[in-house]
This record gives structure tokens, C-alpha cells and sequence, in this order.
């Protein structure tokens, strides 16, 4: 698995999409996945770092971090329209699993603004994957389109 100097990409999967996330660490493996994310719904690229909002997440595990944090991201989407484009990431073990703590830095979609490419339901657990290797960490996940 070479991915030193991926981010992400995608893989086809009926009716979904499929996102393969890459970074050295875990915390750049999660702002790759969340990049991802929203660049299905936007150009990500026209997103300005205006706003700043804060989040805490505990899961039992990573792979319910990970379905956790992409489903905070979307929720924040839907409920304030708020999108995000950069990250500061702090992922740790805590007692009962995993916590991450993030500084997202973003604005509200504008449609007058933003490009809407498509809508993003959920992700799901299908064929989710982390693995960790010399090179980091490649997440895999399914979005529900």
C-alpha cells in the first residue's frame, strides 16, 4: 500500500461511492477522509476558512470514529450549512475507546457561491477498513448517495 503521497481517491460501488483515504498519521488520514467527503457535494477549493467551529467525539473504536466524524461533518452540513475545508485534527485512546477532538475552519455553502455536485445521505460500514502501514494510514469507506 504506497501512499506517500496520496490523499485520497475513490472506487466505484453500485449506486454509492467508495473513499480511500491516506495521511502518515491517523488525525491527516480523518481530514483526507473529510476532504473527500466534500468534494462529492462541492469544488472544495472555493470553500474560505471563515468560520471556526469546534467538535469532540468519543467511539468505542476507529472505525465508529471514523462513521462518527464523517456523520458530524454531514449533520453540520445539513443542520447549519456549515462546510468545512480545513482541519486540526487530535485523535487519542481514551478509557472506552477513542476520542477526537477537532478545529474546523469553514463557511456557510452558498449555493451562489458553491458548486453543488451531489448530495451526500450518509456513510455507511460496509467494506470500511483502517490499516496502518510504513508509509501511514489508508482509510476505506462507502458513501451513501
Amino acid at each position: 500500500m504506497k501512499n506517500e503521497n496520496k490523499t485520497y481517491e475513490y472506487f466505484d460501488v453500485t449506486a454509492d461511492i467508495g473513499i480511500c483515504a491516506y495521511g502518515k498519521t491517523i488525525e491527516k488520514s480523518f481530514q483526507n477522509a473529510a476532504l473527500a467527503t466534500f468534494e462529492i457535494i462541492t469544488d472544495i477549493k472555493d470553500v474560505k476558512p471563515k468560520l471556526e467551529k469546534q467538535i469532540k467525539i468519543q467511539s468505542e473504536d476507529l472505525q465508529a470514529l471514523l462513521y462518527d466524524w464523517i456523520t458530524e461533518l454531514i449533520i453540520l452540513l445539513e443542520a447549519e450549512q456549515f462546510i468545512s475545508k480545513e482541519y486540526i485534527l487530535k485523535i487519542t485512546k481514551v478509557d472506552k475507546g477513542y476520542e477526537l477532538e477537532a478545529t474546523l475552519n469553514g463557511e456557510l455553502y452558498d449555493t451562489m457561491i458553491h458548486s453543488y455536485k451531489t448530495e451526500v445521505k450518509a456513510i455507511t460500514y460496509h467494506k470500511m477498513e483502517i490499516k496502518k502501514d510504513g508509509c501511514g494510514y489508508k482509510l476505506q469507506f462507502i458513501l451513501d448517495l
